[in-house]
């Protein structure tokens, strides 16, 4: 008999990579405030259940939830995974949050017998949509092993990178990494555009360089087409860069360059764009030069 994956959280995210659970041969059971997006998982094949429910009746459980909170409410609180889990139970954390919020859901769990692992991953939602998202794993060997099958059925590059709190650390660096590389795109585009030169062609001209990234073919395109439909929310990557710069501070890591961009994704929240992809960054330098990055 096929195993009963639980799902909680049906987003950006959290619906592809159910769908594509089904794909895998995996019973599914969803769970999500959104009632469209639990009917829709329903239709394709899933059954819905509470948080409860899966933690009686499901071996694996992933959730891909916006915040630390929502992560703890579902797993911890009073209608939480917990209170029916039985002991072997493996949740697997694939949100973005905090690890020192990541260790302690980690350490309730551990009291009742239940494995966790944090899986953050990147990608966006065209890589969830096709299964190929990079999934960073922190946790127990044994515990990653297990579950690997069903890491594979929603990502192609998965790396155990260490303990508990590794997986969502690693993904603090790659929301440095990705973030200040889409602002440093934009000052260049924005400088591009206020000189007058096409920007198409100058992106062609420097894509096959050291300046060319996956982050420059994936957002220049779009930012052409002023499409800042939310592959990556603002919001969401506000969220990421307050736990970047809460736990560098707290192990004693200056970080300059992320702290502004800090202070430009609040500014960008501010402006109204908070639902806008965070390729919507180069918004915040159009105002500041009065110019406007699009096709020629």
């Amino acid at each position: 008999m096929a195993q009963t994956i639980g799902v909680i959280g049906l987003g950006i995210m959290g619906k592809p990579m159910s769908l594509n659970l089904l794909k895998a041969g995996y019973k599914v059971m969803v769970n999500d405030l959104n009632t469209e997006s639990v009917n829709a998982l329903v239709e394709a094949g899933a059954t819905a259940g509470t948080p409860q429910e899966m933690g009686s009746v499901c071996k694996v459980i992933i959730t891909m939830l916006p915040a630390s909170q929502h992560v703890k409410q579902v797993v911890t609180g009073e209608n939480g995974i917990l209170k029916t889990a039985k002991e072997g139970l493996v949740i697997i954390d694939m949100s973005s949050i905090s690890p020192v919020a990541s260790v302690e859901i980690s350490n309730e769990a551990a009291k009742r017998g239940v494995e966790m692992l944090d899986a953050p991953v990147s990608g966006g939602e065209p890589k969830a949509i096709d299964g190929t998202l990079s999934i960073m794993v922190g946790g127990k060997e044994t515990v990653f092993e297990s579950v690997k099958p069903v890491l594979q059925a929603v990502g192609s590059d998965i790396t155990l990178v260490g303990k508990s709190g590794s997986g969502v650390t690693a993904k603090l660096a790659n929301q440095i990494i990705v973030n200040l590389n889409i602002a440093a795109m934009s000052e260049a585009l924005i400088l591009a555009a206020k000189a007058g030169i096409d920007i198409e062609k100058m992106y062609q001209a420097i894509r096959g360089g050291l300046a060319g990234s996956a982050v420059l073919d994936a957002k220049v395109p779009l930012i052409l087409d002023r499409n800042f439909v939310a592959g990556g929310r603002i919001d969401i990557n506000l969220k990421d860069i307050t736990n970047v710069m809460e736990t560098a501070h707290d192990i004693g890591v200056p970080l300059p360059l992320t702290s502004q961009l800090l202070e430009i994704f609040h500014a960008l929240k501010v402006d109204g764009k908070a639902g806008d992809d965070h390729g919507g960054i180069i918004q915040y330098y159009e105002k500041l030069a009065n110019v406007e990055v699009k096709r020629g």
